[in-house]
């Protein structure tokens, strides 16, 4: 019985993803090479999961394979980052690309198929995570910085030349909103880190008191009330009481019990390491804050200090802050995994709509004054 023959639409689609799965097992590759370890493995595993599906089109094409073909100008260009930076930007990327994977809507793709890219992304997204976890701290600071120093230097030039004043008090009143505004940023952030790690710090557990394990009545074994107060059932904190207790005298099955059990959300240490990794210190932040806020604040007075005065400046410095906006939203996109334009998009509607109402109110109070 004759077989049906592919189309010319079929077999350009499959040689699009041949070319494509090629290109993605190039990026993994590509990271595996500035990686070491356990990670250096999970790439590789990555890669060879796309030469399975290589392979898949490889058998569907037969003998019209035809010429390879580079992959989209994506992939490559993904192909490219990781070469050479292989950060957790990248990994953003290479998490979005694999979302758009079409193979679930596609018929000639195997159900695997798109299980395994679904899979590829969670792999890639536990990965980003780790990157993003020592990120966040700092870059909370510097996104958030940036951003209302663009915003609110803004919103003060607009107000402020709105009604009509000098355009050196303009300048003036821009310089000294960077300078206020940085330094508010700055103390803030202090403090509020400051805060966080110290509230985490009375949280830990007291030394002494793990000292003081060893001395405690192995029948009364009142170690299991601490782990009932950390939220475990009365059976679990007994059991994993008893061990510690055991461990501590010299019994290794017991000492196994509670390394595995340590690996566990439940334990106090993991969590205090992970909570102030994600904190950041509190001068690094504050010094963020400052740093970002500062340029910020700036890229609105770049106009007025090239000697632009009135409407034209304030338009000028307008259409810069949004350039700025755009970027800094669509990084926070990018690390997110979510979609980069609709990050930038709001950063600008934010940004803007803020300026905007600030000229308005700047121009009725001039008219009231006027």
């Amino acid at each position: 019985m004759d077989t049906e023959q592919p189309s010319a639409r079929d077999i350009r689609r499959w040689r699009g993803y041949l070319a494509d799965e090629r290109a993605e097992a190039k990026v993994y590759r590509e990271f595996a090479a500035r990686r070491t370890g356990e990670e250096r493995e999970i790439f590789l595993a990555l890669a060879e999961a796309e030469g399975r599906h290589e392979a898949h089109w490889l058998a569907l094409l037969g003998d019209q394979v035809g010429k390879p073909r580079p992959g989209s100008l994506q992939t490559r260009i993904l192909a490219w980052l990781a070469r050479h930076f292989g950060s957790v930007f990248v990994l953003a990327l290479a998490q979005q690309a694999e979302a758009r994977s079409s193979y679930a809507a596609d018929a000639d793709a195997t159900a695997a198929m798109a299980a395994d890219e679904l899979t590829h992304q969670e792999v890639v997204r536990t990965l980003a995570v780790r990157g993003r976890n020592k990120l966040s701290g700092s870059l909370r600071a510097a996104v958030f910085g940036a951003n209302d120093g663009l915003v609110s230097n803004l919103a003060l030039i607009a107000g402020i030349g709105a009604t009509g004043v000098d355009p050196h008090i303009v300048l003036l009143t821009g310089i000294s909103g960077l300078l206020a505004g940085a330094l508010s940023m700055a103390a803030g952030e202090y403090v509020s880190v400051s805060s966080q790690r110290e509230l985490l710090a009375a949280s830990a557990p007291d030394p002494a008191a793990i000292e003081a394990r060893a001395d405690l009545d192995l029948d009364a074994n009142e170690l299991a009330l601490v782990y009932r107060a950390r939220g475990l059932d009365a059976e679990d904190a007994g059991r994993r009481a008893d061990a510690t207790l055991r461990a501590l005298h010299g019994d290794e099955a017991a000492a196994e019990f509670i390394a595995g059990f340590r690996q566990g959300p439940t334990d106090p240490g993991h969590v205090d390491a992970e909570a102030h990794e994600l904190l950041g210190t509190a001068w690094a932040a504050a010094a963020s804050s400052f740093a970002f806020f500062a340029v910020g604040a700036f890229v609105p007075l770049i106009p007025f200090l090239l000697g632009m005065t009135g409407i034209a400046g304030i338009l000028t410095a307008a259409g810069v802050v949004g350039v700025v906006l755009l970027l800094t939203g669509a990084v926070v996109g990018v690390l997110s995994g979510t979609s980069p334009v609709l990050r930038a998009l709001r950063q600008l509607a934010i940004g803007f709509g803020a300026a905007a109402v600030t000229y308005l109110l700047g121009l009725a109070f001039g008219n009231v004054v006027g």
